[in-house]
């Protein structure tokens, strides 16, 4: 679908070793500020454990798994805005990204000294949210000028934009996150196009020593407390366990989460966590070549996830034939489920559910 979810984060917190266990690309990691003068880009897998029940009881030749692109953006830093360190060029690629991992530094290593001098995660917060709403802020008082001159000679449309850009203007301006501005759908059409930086769905990480992946630690303790009457989530992983966990193979891997005791790596719940930030779901293809999980958005109908599979299914499409995951897996197959009724056919105004089995039918 060509969605794209963002990692960003201060300098040296950890973004791009956690972006390496996500991604099939591996970047080059260092201890140095500034030291990255690209972005990196990354394919990658969503874990499913449905997928893989189904592929126990159904046969194909391949199992493929949805996926997402991940974008690793070097670190900002205090300043970004103006083009400090080299932050101006990658506030443009945040812009282009549909939702944001922040990364944030909660350990201590005297190897690797904060750019600010000492750990403090909510203070990082703090900082990337001003570099962001600095630019945001830009940007509407660009608009405002711009819809400014035909407002005053009474243009009402042009009166309304302003009455509604002023609005963000002042949210901005008293330290708030577009995310937070409360307006309906009528006036949130009307910076539609801007992408705002701050307006962007996000998803917080904190980024722990090995010792604190089980119970947190001080710092990200401090991060929860600052958001206890927000709905953001937050995230503990440990992600220099992450990438050792990401360098053994895959039997190996569970005798390693055994003794540290964790039940799964958390940067499956990490991607998992950023497909739903995404407003992403799952339907399910099985069968013949390949049992397969198709991405659409949450509230899509038939027709466009037949879409997703091919332009000619959505064009000619007649009706779905949907069984439910969990009807799959008490059935065993596709006949039991047609069998004890639990095959149902679907037409053009069937909302896709997370999980469902479809075979499309169509004709063109």
């Amino acid at each position: 679908m060509g969605l794209k979810c963002g990692i960003i984060g201060i300098t040296n917190s950890g973004k791009t070793t956690l972006f390496n266990c996500m991604s099939k690309t591996k970047a080059q990691v260092t201890n140095f500020a500034f030291s990255s003068d690209k972005s990196n880009v990354g394919i990658c897998n969503i874990p499913d454990e449905r997928l893989e029940k189904i592929h126990q009881l159904i046969t194909a030749e391949q199992l493929v798994y949805a996926t997402v692109e991940i974008i690793d953006i070097p670190g900002l830093t205090k300043g970004s805005n103006q083009g400090e360190g080299i932050g101006n060029s990658f506030l443009a690629d945040i812009r282009l990204c549909d939702a944001l991992i922040h990364v944030l530094r909660c350990y201590d290593d005297d190897n690797l000294p904060h750019i600010d001098g000492s750990v403090n995660p909510v203070r990082d917060i703090e900082t990337i949210d001003l570099e962001l709403q600095i630019k945001d802020l830009e940007q509407i008082e660009r608009k405002i000028q711009k819809v400014d001159k035909a407002a005053r000679v009474g243009d009402k449309e042009a009166r309304f934009q302003v009455e509604v850009l002023q609005k963000y203007k002042n949210h901005l301006e008293n330290f708030q996150n577009v995310r937070t501005l409360d307006l309906p759908d009528s006036e949130k059409k009307v910076v539609e196009d801007m992408m705002l930086l701050s307006a962007k769905p996000i998803l917080y990480v904190c980024n722990v020593d090995e010792k604190s992946v089980l119970t947190g630690n001080k710092y990200s303790e401090s991060v929860i407390d600052y958001f206890k009457d927000s709905d953001n989530q937050i995230l503990v992983i440990a992600g220099k366990l992450e990438a050792e966990i990401a360098e053994l193979e895959e039997e190996d891997q569970a005798l390693f989460l055994e003794d540290v005791g964790i039940q799964e790596p958390g940067v499956n719940k990490l991607l998992q966590a950023a497909y739903k930030l995404l407003n992403l779901i799952s339907f399910f293809t099985v069968g013949g070549k390949e049992n397969r999980a198709w991405t659409i958005t949450k509230g899509s109908l038939a027709p466009q996830a037949a879409g997703v599979i091919h332009s000619d299914l959505e064009r000619g499409f007649i009706r779905a034939e949907v069984i439910k995951y969990d009807d799959m897996i008490t059935y065993g197959s596709e006949l039991n489920c047609k069998k004890a009724g639990k095959l149902t056919v679907e037409g053009k105004n069937y909302v896709v559910q997370d999980g469902d089995i479809l075979h499309i039918r169509f004709n063109v």
